[in-house]
């Protein structure tokens, strides 16, 4: 209480205090780097990410990519390649006037490796850079690339995906938080009881939005996941405590002397209440920082840290906001539009078999559908982005013009002979779906000499202790295909050399699939576990956490596996993210009937009693907590062009709505049924015999 009479009685500090904070929360928000890469959240100890590592140490080389003419002669290819040799943090520029120029007569040149730069139409470079592939440099060099050599070039790579992945998401993002806002507000407006305490709710809300993503400076960079969704889900998941502070002020300013005492009472309140509510979404979180990929680290604890800077500004800032404006605030007031819900728990109490059963038949087809959904998810990060995005063309571009699906990158021993090189190659070239393994040794054949080429060429391919060879492959990254291909290529690769490594964009997809497969089952464990024990000791109960586990877990399956019954893939990383975040935010609407259901049955009441009370009191609160989580994501779903975005979006509206309905008709009957085995496995309960 001394916390709550201190926070009313500073209540003009505390807001001076806020204002000050955001401006270096501004200047954080600004000066915090935002990462585009999916590859760069691999483990350090991975062998691709180390075999990344060496290449940029022994051969300056990080970034690559293939540029892509259409229709331009070889003398106008030639001046636009000198121009991107010009470009700042380009390495090396390899087209076949890279070797033509030498004193090699062109014949002796093996002409399978000569006709891949050229085809009817088209002409293709490829270009190493000094600098990383998501590093800013590079993504500067890109731009100025497709600057200089204009709408007739198409640039492919990962760089090039970061590139238009941040420009698209820089336009975007503005926009989701606005749409957020607009319609959590419209929502807020249609179901609470005032015309302007939305607009209180999201000024305190977004202080602290702000501060958390100011605070995110400290970390160096975070995801452009992390930063397109934290303000929206911050905003929705936090919601609910400024709710719970309202409701709960306006109840104690019927039993108090003056409005300050009743802010005092309903802090100290709502303390109380959203501390355990809070705990849970805070551990959903949290269990992503248990992935492997770090990816999940990034989400999980700038979310963890969100949600506790909510709760702090529930009961500082709002509360402050409140007292400040008290007069406006009870002029501006109106009857709720949700309806007393008495007769309504009466009615659904009474069927509550028909809801066991449909809780019955709903198990096996959401869980089938769930598991289906987990198997039939996408890795390429190009898929979320629209077709008409110059990255897409440009692999739409190179898989039509030159049969390349993905290329891979082989660093060996610079002490293999060229004799087991050339024996290595012809294994290589021999595996389903390469075209050609391009090395010095493949390049000059056995008629040229290795003595008389300069060592600007050799050291494209050598350095002191690794021979760099490129194999051109068919097959998309992060296909069935190519992930087989990178097995058989690795075999073949340890016969000669076992510290060898095949690196590049298809082989990190390739682990990224396998670390990410891990991680689901981890976290999914971990989050289950947390929660489990936290609704146990909230609640003082054995049974109460299976049971609320089991109800949010039904409405995962359901959420997560329409995707598969209605033929639609998902981002990698969606179904662990949503299968989190939706039990973590949403049991918060079980926690909040149960704990009713059990005041009820401890005061006296008969179960049937008891039920309908924890649920007609319970409606209004859990329908406008999630209505407003479903509305400050579903704007951003139908209006996002970056399909993971969207997606994700879609499916925490959708988590929301289900896991809502779940709680208003699954859990009473649950209730209702196992009020027995509830009353012998929970504390304070086990007396009670009707």
């Amino acid at each position: 209480m001394h916390f709550a009479k201190a926070v009313v009685r500073h209540r003009i500090l505390i807001l001076v205090l806020v204002a000050v904070l955001m401006i270096p929360s501004v200047l954080g928000i600004i000066g915090t780097r935002v990462n585009y890469d999916m590859l760069t959240y691999l483990p350090s100890d991975m062998e691709t990410v180390i075999g990344q590592n060496e290449l940029m140490e022994d051969f300056n080389k990080g970034a690559f990519t293939f540029l892509i003419f259409e229709d331009l002669p070889n003398k106008d290819v030639a001046a636009l390649k000198e121009k991107v040799e010009a470009v700042k943090y380009v390495d090396t520029v390899l087209w076949y006037d890279s070797i033509a120029d030498l004193s090699v007569p062109m014949e002796l040149l093996p002409n399978s490796i000569l006709n891949e730069f050229k085809t009817d139409h088209s002409t293709m470079m490829a270009v190493f850079f000094d600098t990383g592939t998501s590093d800013d440099r590079t993504m500067e060099a890109v731009k100025e690339i497709r600057s200089v050599c204009g709408k007739q070039c198409f640039v492919s790579g990962m760089t090039a995906l970061v590139v238009d992945l941040k420009d698209l998401c820089e336009k975007e993002e503005p926009i989701y938080v606005g749409l957020a806002v607009a319609l959590a507000c419209l929502a807020m407006i249609i179901l609470l009881d005032g015309w302007l305490i939305p607009f209180v709710f999201l000024a305190s809300i977004g202080a602290m939005i702000l501060l958390n993503l100011g605070t995110n400076y400290f970390f160096g960079e975070i995801s452009y996941i992390t930063k397109a969704l934290s303000a929206v889900l911050q905003l929705a998941v936090t919601m609910d405590y400024s709710i719970f502070l309202w409701h709960s002020y306006n109840e104690q300013r019927k039993n108090c002397g003056d409005h300050h005492e009743a802010m005092a009472v309903a802090i100290k309140e709502t303390l109380m209440s959203v501390v355990g509510s809070s705990i849970t979404t805070i551990a959903g979180f949290a269990a992503l920082c248990f992935m492997s990929f770090t990816l999940g680290r990034d989400l999980g604890i700038v979310m963890a840290k969100g949600v506790l800077l909510g709760v702090i500004g529930c009961v500082t800032v709002l509360p402050a906001l409140i007292l400040v404006l008290d007069k406006p605030l009870q002029k501006t007031k109106h009857p709720s539009v949700i309806p007393n819900m008495q007769g309504f728990a009466k009615r659904l109490t009474k069927i509550f078999p028909v809801f066991l059963i449909i809780f019955a038949i709903l198990i096996l087809p959401a869980y089938y559908g769930y598991n289906k959904a987990n198997d039939e998810v996408y890795y390429d990060m190009g898929q979320c982005l629209p077709e008409d995005m110059n990255y897409v063309i440009s692999n739409s571009k190179l898989r039509e013009d030159f049969s390349i699906g993905s290329t891979h990158m082989i660093l060996t021993d610079s002490h293999l002979s060229s004799k087991s090189v050339k024996q290595m190659t012809k294994e290589m070239e021999s595996v389903d779906g390469i075209k050609y393994v391009l090395g010095l040794d493949s390049v000059i054949g056995s008629r040229v000499p290795e003595e008389i080429l300069p060592n600007s060429i050799k050291s494209i391919t050598q350095s002191d202790r690794w021979k760099l060879l490129l194999i051109n492959s068919e097959y998309k990254s992060a296909s069935d295909e190519v992930n087989s291909q990178i097995d058989q290529l690795n075999a073949i690769l340890k016969k000669y050399d076992k510290h060898g490594m095949v690196i590049g964009e298809a082989p990190c997809m390739k682990d990224m699939i396998t670390t990410t497969d891990h991680d689901f089952a981890v976290v999914t464990a971990v989050s289950v576990i947390a929660i489990f024990v936290i609704i146990l000791l909230v609640e003082k109960s054995i049974s109460l956490p299976f049971i609320l586990i089991a109800v949010i877990e039904l409405g995962i399956f359901i959420n997560l596996g329409l995707p598969h019954y209605l033929g639609q893939s998902m981002a990698f990383i969606t179904p662990i993210c949503i299968s989190t975040i939706q039990l973590g935010a949403t049991v918060d609407y079980a926690i909040l009937m149960t704990t009713r259901y059990k005041s009820e049955r401890i005061g006296g009441q008969s179960k049937e009693a008891a039920v309908r009370t924890a649920l007609y009191t319970s409606i209004p609160s859990v329908l406008v907590s999630g209505m407003g989580l479903f509305a400050a994501t579903f704007g951003v779903a139908l209006y996002s062009d970056i399909e993971i975005i969207s997606s994700m979006c879609m499916l925490m509206a959708r988590g929301a709505i289900i896991s809502m309905l779940l709680v208003i008709f699954i859990l009473p009957a649950m209730f209702m049924l196992l009020d027995r085995v509830i009353c012998k496995t929970t504390l304070g309960m086990t007396q009670i015999h009707k």
